[in-house]
């Protein structure tokens, strides 16, 4: 068999599963976030773990511009909507995206009004809930499988990295093993799962990449976003970076590619892969500069993916328990 044809047909002519492939077959058109701000913080900054934050953590570089000035969601969304209309004429449906700090973290009848309050604007047609794998007690996840019931939502939990060390020395708080617990938790409740990733991270080795691959591969994921490790102003990694920069080596372009390669081939072709990179604002960021946009990592992934004649999924091995 040749290798073209080994590559699954839900692949649409690439080398991988992307979810804006899946989005248009399964829902009929783009899905697009509208990132909202609801004031959440996280437990490793208000004190019940820590305080500060992970070593790498500054929200404000992913937040959208027209956050800064807004306070009511209403006013949040609305501001969204008439910038993403112009941007993406084409959207089939909205949803909101609650995106800042970890957005499953507090008492739940003030998270269920929270929620309500986004699904009551008329053009919100669900919710994307961006949390952390610590804060997802089984009463929130019932609250947001009752709400999938009638709704689009998606849980993007943050996994950053497989590897406890790793996970140790960027100051996060948890380990694997809570990741895996709660996926699998949420995931017995049908709801739609992404992972998000953060490859380059001290202490990280291709091996250990590898590795978590591997597992990530036995977890009930639907979807994986990568993003590559940017030192952004006034995080603990910056100070580090600043004092030591040999001490937090930074993946070039190609090398980053090559990872998420890696990864690619040992995942399953059901995971969709819905993110390939991140861009931190010039002004945040301490390094790396590019030179290139985000929206070139689709096309440079599949040139490099045919130029190691390879794809997602071909290493990908079925465990025997399944």
């Amino acid at each position: 068999m040749s290798a073209l044809n080994a590559i699954p047909a839900e692949y649409a002519g690439r080398r991988y599963h992307a979810y804006n492939d899946w989005v248009k077959r399964t829902h009929g058109g783009r899905l697009q976030k509208i990132s909202i701000d609801a004031g959440f913080t996280c437990p490793n900054r208000d004190g019940v773990l820590g305080q500060g934050g992970c070593s790498f953590c500054n929200n404000e570089g992913f937040t959208p511009s027209y956050l800064r000035e807004q306070v009511l969601l209403a006013d949040q969304i609305d501001t969204g909507l008439s910038f993403m209309r112009r941007r993406y004429p084409e959207t089939k449906q909205f949803l909101a995206y609650f995106q800042a700090y970890s957005n499953t973290y507090g008492d739940l009848d003030h998270l269920k009004a929270i929620y309500a309050e986004a699904l009551n604007h008329p053009e919100i047609g669900g919710l994307v809930i961006g949390t952390r794998p610590d804060c997802l007690p089984d009463e929130v996840l019932d609250h947001l499988a009752s709400l999938a019931r009638s709704k689009t939502i998606e849980l993007e939990i943050g996994i950053e990295s497989c590897s406890d060390a790793v996970l140790a020395e960027c100051l996060r708080g948890h380990d694997f093993a809570c990741t895996q617990d709660a996926i699998r938790r949420a995931a017995t409740r049908g709801l739609f799962l992404t992972g998000h990733l953060l490859l380059g991270l001290p202490g990280e080795t291709r091996e250990s990449l590898l590795a978590g691959a591997r597992q990530l591969s036995r977890l009930p994921l639907d979807a994986l976003k990568f993003h590559q490790l940017q030192i952004v102003r006034h995080t603990r990694l910056a100070i580090q970076y600043q004092r030591a920069p040999e001490s937090v080596p930074l993946l070039e372009p190609g090398l980053y590619l090559d990872r998420v390669i890696d990864m690619l081939e040992l995942l399953p072709s059901s995971i969709k892969v819905q993110r390939l990179g991140s861009e931190v604002p010039p002004r945040l960021r301490l390094s790396p500069d590019w030179g290139m946009r985000l929206s070139a990592f689709p096309k440079r992934l599949d040139v490099r993916l045919a130029e190691r004649e390879t794809w997602q999924g071909r290493l990908f091995s079925k465990p025997l328990d399944a």
